[in-house]
């Protein structure tokens, strides 16, 4: 019963580092950039889209579906910053335990 009691303590150590790192995530902000940094996308660490710089030139009708390429290319570029750095929080928790493939925390 010991190793039980042992093994629920670091559960619920976990479980706090979980809800430490979610906050982490919620607070930091990631910027991604296209078109040599033409446009920038800020994401949260939710992936939640929180602001987006267009350089002014870029605003041109006749080149709107460049235009939306390069916006998402930097929302794209700073989701896989975002997961990244939800990655590097995780392996933090796991002490570098690989998680299954498709495995996801927090989210």
């Amino acid at each position: 019963m010991k190793n039980l009691g042992q093994m629920m303590q670091k559960v619920q150590e976990m479980q706090s580092r979980m809800g430490e790192m979610q906050q982490r995530l919620a607070d930091m902000e990631v910027t991604g950039q296209a078109g040599g940094g033409m446009i920038t996308a800020t994401l949260n660490g939710k992936g939640e889209l929180r602001g987006m710089k267009i350089d002014p030139s870029l605003i041109n009708p006749t080149e709107k579906e460049m235009l939306e390429d390069l916006i998402v290319a930097a929302v794209n570029d700073a989701k896989n910053k975002v997961d990244t750095a939800a990655q590097a929080e995780m392996g933090k928790i796991t002490g570098g335990l690989p998680l299954p493939p498709g495995f996801k925390l927090p989210f």
